[in-house]
């Protein structure tokens, strides 16, 4: 199977949304409620499988989350081969993905030089006001 058959994207599909329900389902406290599972690549051969990962929240949450993932692994996995009728449940390996917090990091700056602009926009026009009326 290639990496990008339609086969191999369908099983990405399936195993992304059996692994996002396994982990919102999972009972440990250190998997924050605002985990998501983002993206899943599972290698043609089905051995392993990438599990992108976004927390929004601080680097200590971040890192008890991934913990919380490790620790429950087996569970995920076991949910994984429960569900899906796979010829193997590929090892599962949690990756941090930070687009997330990058979209959001990067809205804020927008939004701060639209602000910005409108500003220097009135700041503007009570000057040509000033000059004008004078």
């Amino acid at each position: 199977m290639r990496k990008n058959s339609i086969k191999n994207l369908r099983i990405n599909g399936e195993v992304l949304r059996v692994i996002a329900e396994a982990v919102r389902s999972s009972k440990d406290p250190r998997i924050s409620k605002l985990a998501s599972v983002t993206d899943v690549s599972v290698a043609p051969d089905l051995k392993t499988c990438k599990v992108k990962v976004s927390v929004l929240g601080s680097e200590e949450e971040k890192q008890r989350t991934f913990e919380g993932l490790q620790s429950a692994n087996g569970y995920i996995r076991s949910v994984v081969a429960d569900r899906l009728n796979m010829r193997r449940t590929p090892e599962l390996v949690f990756l941090e993905d930070d687009n997330t917090a990058y979209a959001i990091h990067m809205s804020a700056k927008i939004d701060e030089v639209m602000a910005r602009d409108e500003e220097a926009r009135k700041a503007r026009k009570e000057t040509d006001g000033n000059v004008a009326g004078g």
